[in-house]
């Protein structure tokens, strides 16, 4: 791959830096945003089952029709929100290598390698909160 022409020149110059700029703080909020869904969805999950718990504390001579129903809703919900935080994660690394191709180098700045932000080092706490969150979910609640 390092013999094939580059598809396309990006001169130097303000408005190309401003766009390249643009495009790089849409990726952040577009995967700023996913993280905020993932934190919605392993949230929610892990709230349903410690309801329905709660409420089988309450009530326990109450009917159920199906009692591991609740806790499979909250597993599923927080293996969403960690899927959807792993796809996204390997998305926006997936763009800013893009970004940070050599045919934009002249437009990207001053380094020739892309820099590590705070919303990556969130995604990665946040996927160990959701997998200890998963397990004791799957582990504490029968």
């Amino acid at each position: 791959m390092a013999d094939e022409p580059d598809r396309f020149d990006v001169p130097l110059s303000v408005g190309n830096h401003f766009a390249w700029f643009n495009t790089r703080l849409a990726a952040e909020r577009t995967f700023l945003a996913w993280i905020r869904t993932s934190i919605s969805l392993i949230g929610f999950g892990f709230t349903i089952v410690q309801f329905f718990q709660h409420l089988q504390t309450m009530e326990p001579g109450a009917q159920r029709l199906r009692p591991g129903a609740p806790r499979d809703l909250g597993l599923a919900l927080i293996a969403a929100g960690l899927g959807c935080l792993v796809v996204a994660t390997l998305q926006y690394r997936a763009g800013l290598r893009y970004l940070w191709s050599p045919q934009f180098k002249s437009v990207a700045g001053m380094d020739a390698r892309a820099r590590r932000t705070p919303a990556l080092f969130a995604a990665i706490v946040l996927m160990f909160i959701g997998i200890a969150a998963l397990v004791s979910v799957f582990v504490k609640f029968p």
